[in-house]
Formats: structure tokens, sequence, C-alpha cells
């Protein structure tokens, strides 16, 4: 299958090890990985704070960009589920009819990586070899807008020398939310205590997320903590194989 990579904002600017190993573990599996070098923001940013009007060049440009595309992958359940569920809004909402269907049609072949790898290629066992305590975040986004449910944690479980331990209070938000940890900064820094206290019960060496920006979130303050806990997007440990 020929696979086209949204790498991500985060991805491409901050953490470009999350885009890599995909592309690593794709091509492992057997598939062809394109970049098209056209693609910038999903305009999730834009829309999330009120800029729907600004953010419509970029629906245009996803969507112009992926036009042709058999199936987009990307490492985020925080940018596929903006794809999927605001960039035909946003377009209807300008009054674009024609950018609206277009962006439907692209969104309906974009994943997120735990959900291609499970509902489309019907995989659970990537022949990952990650011999880490490790613990799972689920992020907002994926979980509370694409739904990806158990899919990482199937994933990881199939993970050789892994071992897997639960987090406490998982489904608790880790306070990042984008321009969230901004204004309301003395709520986000209660809410990462929080998710700092439980990742830090488990006794895990890596705590993992499907998320780069709920990984900097946790990994920032756990490094001001000068813990040992190192935070690991999902991507790099399925294509992890020595």
């Amino acid at each position: 299958m020929r696979v086209a990579l949204f790498a991500t904002c985060l991805a491409d600017t901050v953490y470009p090890e999350a885009a890599k190993a995909t592309v690593r573990l794709l091509e492992r599996l057997g598939h062809e990985v394109v970049f098209p070098p056209e693609q910038t923001c999903c305009a999730q940013m834009h829309v999330n704070t009120g800029y729907q009007r600004e953010a419509v060049p970029l629906v245009r440009r996803y969507t112009r960009t992926f036009a042709e595309a058999e199936v987009v992958v990307a490492p985020s359940g925080s940018c596929v589920g903006s794809i999927r569920h605001q960039h035909a809004i946003v377009a209807a909402a300008a009054g674009d009819t024609a950018l609206a269907d277009a962006a439907a049609s692209v969104a309906a072949r974009t994943y997120e990586l735990s959900e291609f790898l499970i509902d489309v290629l019907g995989l659970e066992d990537v022949g990952a070899y990650y011999p880490h305590r490790v613990t799972y975040h689920p992020t907002c986004h994926s979980l509370r807008m694409l739904r990806v449910g158990d899919r990482p944690l199937r994933l990881l479980r199939q993970v050789r020398g892994l071992e897997l331990v639960e987090l406490p209070a998982a489904e608790q938000c880790c306070g990042f939310g984008g321009t969230f940890a901004i204004k309301n900064a003395a709520t986000s820094t209660a809410m990462l205590a929080d998710k700092m206290r439980h990742v830090l019960s488990t006794g895990a060496d890596v705590c993992t997320a499907g998320d780069t920006s709920c990984l900097m979130q946790i990994g920032g303050g756990l490094s001001r903590l000068r813990t040992a806990v190192r935070t690991v997007h999902l991507a790099e440990i399925l294509a992890a194989t020595a």
C-alpha cells in the first residue's frame, strides 16, 4: 500500500523522531511511504482559539496536498481528530461547499497510526522489541474525539520484552490542551502534577502516548523533577526492533 505521511507541526519542528519512526515502521511492514512536501499545519490551533476564517487556507492546503492519497497516516490523534471533525465544518462555515465536500473525502482516508495498523492493516503484532517497563497515557483527543479505545494498548501488549503497567486515572487530562496551558497556567500545572504523580507511581521507565503535545507536557514536568522516566511516542516503540 502507498501511504502518505502527515508529519504534523510538532513532529516536524520539535519531535521529528515520531514521524521518522512512523516511516520506519510502515516500511518494515512492506508499505511505501511518501511525504508530500507541500503539507503544513492541520489548522487545529487556529480553530480551537477561534480563528476559523484564518484556518480556511490551511484546510484548503491539507485537502489539496492529500487529495490523491490512497490513505494518510499521522502519528497524532489530536491532529487527525481536527482533520476529521473540524475541516469540513470550517469550510462549510466559510461558505465553500466544494471545499467542505473535498475535505470530508480526504478526512475519511486520514488515520491515526494505531487506527491504521489495526483497522486497515489488521495487525496487532508489528514485530517490535522494546525491553522496558512502560505505561500508556491515552490522550484526550484520541480518547474522546477519535475513540481509538484500546488499540494502542493492544499493540503495546504484543511488543516483545515490554512490560506494560496500567496508569492510574489514565483518562484524566495531562493539562496541556494547547493554549489552555498558557491561558490557564495554574490549572494546567495542577493537572500535570496529578498526571506525573500517577506516572511515577507505576514505576515505569517510559511513559508513552500517541500525541507529542501531551508527551511534551508530561516530559517537561518529569524532567523538571529530575526523574528518570522518559517520554517516548508510541510510534518509536512500535518501530523498535533491537
